[in-house]
């Protein structure tokens, strides 16, 4: 057992895992692209089958020239609170290997479970970098290819906000109460001995 952030895991475990969270509310300050991309490099190592790497991350900072078009792109409950991070990038993934728009393309059939590797990889090292990430599905998945250039043969599997912590108090009066670190599910109603249990 490991206790740690207010919360305590079942069996032991590092630290990092409990320390790890997903907050809304974010100090408004900047961050230098370096660390951004230090973070996103992170990602980049992540296991892959077939070393496939499907993962895109297409970012802007706060401040820049792409912020408010990026932010945009979020459901208005995700801009309300969103606005405070330092960056926010979106993650796509590659769903066909070979030559885009040739037909030899083949279907990468763990494309967003890679991609989902890449951002627990990019959350952990945020929160090593001093930063915590939230990723969020709040967004307007029709338009984001569009106003980013994405095109066919690539998944938008979500959106992040990096940060650092600010003041709870700065959020919205529905969402302050819930910025804590948020617990677990008992590890038997997701983890079975031999047979899958429908839970």
């Amino acid at each position: 057992m490991t206790t740690s952030n207010s919360r305590e895991s079942e069996y032991p475990i590092a630290p990092l895992f409990l320390d790890r969270w997903s907050p809304r509310a974010f100090s408004n300050e900047t961050m230098p692209e370096t660390d951004l991309l230090t973070i996103l490099e992170a990602g980049h190592w992540a296991p892959s089958s077939f070393n496939h790497q499907p993962w895109r991350f297409v970012y802007a900072l706060r401040g820049s020239e792409y912020w408010d078009n990026f932010l945009g792109l979020l459901i208005e409950f995700n801009q309300s609170w969103v606005k405070s991070a330092a960056a926010l990038f979106f993650v796509a993934s590659r769903t066909h290997s070979g030559e885009l728009g040739s037909a030899d393309q083949k279907p990468i059939y763990s494309h967003s479970f890679d991609a989902g590797a890449a951002w627990a990889s990019i959350a952990l090292q945020a929160h090593l970098s001093g930063y915590e990430a939230h990723c969020m599905t709040g967004v307007d998945f029709d338009k984001v290819p569009e106003v980013l250039g994405i095109p066919n043969g690539f998944r938008v599997e979500c959106a992040v906000a990096i940060g650092k912590i600010g003041d709870k108090n700065q959020l919205p009066e529905g969402i302050r109460e819930r910025e804590v670190p948020s617990p677990r599910k008992p590890l038997s109603d997701v983890a079975f001995n031999g047979i899958f249990v429908a839970k």
